[in-house]
């Protein structure tokens, strides 16, 4: 994500695939016993840098997320509290380094809040909230912090087989349900690759985009066993439609880590690739002629990719 304050994108969504979704329909409300479940999440990461090497890593049930979750600008993080899991990715706005500032520095701090107020169940089931009290740390925070970025946060409950999201701006989420897609986030934007964002200006610039928290897009869905769900940033979105990621999902056979990794590490080694061909045709590039805009080829940028699947919990995840 590149700009501050002018032009936007909004994701251009491949057909294929798409199911409507009716909460009435899908919700299981009232239901008390249901076996639990967990998510197995596998990561990959691009910087669009070329002297940023790829990086990935996995979390399970006693595994612990040991890289920076820093990619570029990208910054993201996977961490547990109890019987809710809570995945999350920030895209800084690139548009920082004209004013000096280093726009990797806000998404990391933020997602880092993030992560510490799950870890110490400050929380409830509300995405919006973690947002929020994650953005009035940075905002308290004694050390000056200037940047911009946007945020994406899911919560999926153990025991409710619930799954409880907040978006802001244009990153976002999929649920992939036997290969179709069932539940998407909604992009944000104020026009084409402008996208919504969290900010914090320094003295005197009055003229930053700077959204709220509670400006979120949220949603709440009922997923089940066998269920993908993949949060990520614009750097995917922009350069793989969604036709494009539901084949490469559907490589997963079995849903054993190595399955998911292998999985997302191709997800992002093709979006990387597709990036940097100056003869496709994009998402990106398809947007941008809707706007009037003569652009053709892939959007290099930093990527970065969080690919969950929906199992009960067994022994291999105590």
């Amino acid at each position: 994500m590149q700009s501050v304050l002018v032009y936007g994108r909004q994701f251009c969504r491949a057909v294929l695939g798409y199911l409507p979704y009716d909460a009435s329909a899908t919700f299981e409300f009232g239901q008390s016993t249901k076996r639990p479940m967990r998510l197995m999440t596998a990561s990959c990461g691009f910087s669009k840098s070329p002297n940023n090497n790829f990086h990935n890593a996995h979390v399970n049930a006693s595994a612990v997320f040991n890289k920076k979750g820093i990619f570029g600008d990208d910054a993201c993080f996977v961490a547990r509290f109890k019987s809710q899991d809570v995945l999350g990715v920030a895209d800084g706005v690139g548009g920082w380094r004209d004013y000096g500032i280093d726009p990797s520095q806000f998404p990391g701090q933020l997602m880092k809040a993030c992560e510490r107020i799950v870890k110490n169940g400050n929380f409830t089931t509300s995405p919006v909230q973690i947002i929020a009290t994650s953005y009035q740390e940075l905002l308290e925070n004694k050390s000056a912090l200037i940047g911009s970025s946007t945020a994406c946060i899911v919560i999926f409950d153990n025991d409710t087989h619930t799954l409880h999201s907040a978006n802001l701006g244009d990153s976002g989420f999929l649920v992939v349900r036997s290969g179709r897609i069932v539940h998407r986030s909604e992009d944000q934007q104020h026009y084409f690759n402008t996208p919504f964002q969290l900010s914090i200006p320094p003295p005197g610039l009055a003229t930053i985009l700077n959204d709220s928290p509670e400006s979120a897009s949220s949603s709440t869905f009922a997923v089940k066993e066998g269920d993908i769900i993949l949060v990520a940033t614009d750097g995917l979105f922009d350069n793989m439609s969604e036709e494009m990621i539901l084949k490469e999902i559907a490589k997963i056979k079995d849903q054993t880590f190595t399955s998911i990794q292998r999985a997302v590490d191709s997800i992002a080694e093709r979006a990387r690739e597709l990036a940097y061909d100056p003869t496709y045709m994009s998402p990106f590039a398809q947007h941008a002629r809707v706007n009037g805009i003569d652009f053709v080829g892939g959007k290099p940028d930093d990527i970065t990719i969080l690919l969950s699947a929906v199992q009960f919990e067994d022994e291999d995840f105590l």
